[in-house]
C-alpha cells in the first residue's frame, strides 16, 4: 500500500523514464511537487524502495529504476486510474464517534470504528473504513472518543506492539513527551511512534533498534491520538 504522494511520485518517475529514458533529478521532483527541500523527496523515494516499487542503481546519476507499478496505475500509459472514494488524502478523519455499546456483542463490549492499517515502521496510509468495527471491553476505555487501527510493521516491538495487533487510540491533538501516539507527518503520512519533545523539535521514536528516530520541526507533526491499549489474537 502506498500513500497518495508516494503513488503520485512513482507515476511521475515512470513517465519521465518513458519519455526521456532517464529518471528525473531530485531537484526536478522537488519542483514538480512544490516542496521546499529535497528531504521530503528522499523520504518518499526511501518508502518506494522499501516497498519494492523502485531501486537505486549504484554509481550512476539519476539512477532510479521502476520495478513495478501499483494496481491503480495504467501500466505504460502514464495515467492513473481514479482512486476509490475512501482513498483520498491519507489522513485519518471522519467519524470519530464516542464509543458505543455493541449491538450484537456482550453487554460490557464497546464497538469502535476500525480504520485501516497504521505503520509501525515506514509510514503508510491509515484510511478510514466505515464498514469495519471492533468490539472492545468497556473497562479498557474512558469517557473520551476512540478508534482502532491495525498495526503493520515491527518498529514498536520493544514496546510490546507487534505486527497484526489492533491498537486502541484516544482521539486528541496533544500528548505528553514519552507517549505513544498516532502522528501525522507533513499532512501526508501517518505512523505510530513514541513522541519526544525537546525545545522546538519533535522526535518520533521507534521501539526497535533496527529503526532510526526521526526528528521534525513542530509544524511538520500533528498528533491525532494516543495509545490507550491493544488487542491481540493468538
Amino acid at each position: 500500500m502506498l500513500t497518495k504522494k508516494q503513488h503520485e511520485l512513482l507515476i511521475f518517475i515512470n513517465e519521465r523514464i518513458q519519455d526521456d529514458g532517464v529518471s528525473p533529478s531530485f531537484d526536478e521532483m522537488k519542483d514538480a511537487f512544490n516542496l521546499k527541500s529535497k528531504s521530503g523527496i528522499h523520504r518518499l523515494i526511501t518508502g518506494l524502495e522499501e516497498r519494492g516499487f523502485i531501486r537505486r542503481l549504484p554509481h550512476r546519476a539519476r539512477a532510479l529504476e521502476v520495478l513495478r507499478l501499483p494496481e491503480t496505475a495504467a501500466v505504460g500509459a502514464g495515467e492513473v486510474k481514479e482512486f476509490p472514494g475512501n482513498a483520498g488524502p491519507n489522513i485519518i478523519q471522519g467519524d470519530f464517534r464516542a464509543a458505543r455499546v455493541a449491538g450484537g456483542g456482550p453487554k460490557d463490549a464497546v464497538e469502535l470504528p476500525l480504520y485501516g492499517r497504521i505503520a509501525a515502521g515506514t509510514p503508510i496510509e491509515a484510511l478510514r473504513d466505515h464498514s469495519n468495527h471492533v468490539d472492545v471491553p468497556a473497562a479498557m476505555l474512558g469517557r473520551g472518543e476512540y478508534y482502532a487501527l491495525e498495526v503493520d510493521g515491527d518498529s514498536m516491538v520493544d514496546a510490546g506492539i507487534f505486527d497484526g495487533d489492533t491498537v486502541l487510540i484516544e482521539r486528541g491533538e496533544s500528548a505528553d513527551s514519552g507517549a505513544i501516539v498516532v502522528a501525522l507527518v507533513d499532512e501526508a503520512e501517518v505512523t505510530l511512534k513514541r513522541l519526544r519533545k525537546k525545545g522546538d523539535s519533535i522526535a518520533l521514536e521507534p521501539a526497535n533498534k533496527a529503526y532510526e528516530t526521526r526528528i521534525f520541526g513542530p509544524d511538520r507533526v500533528k498528533v491525532q491520538g494516543k495509545l490507550v491499549g491493544l488487542l491481540r489474537q493468538y
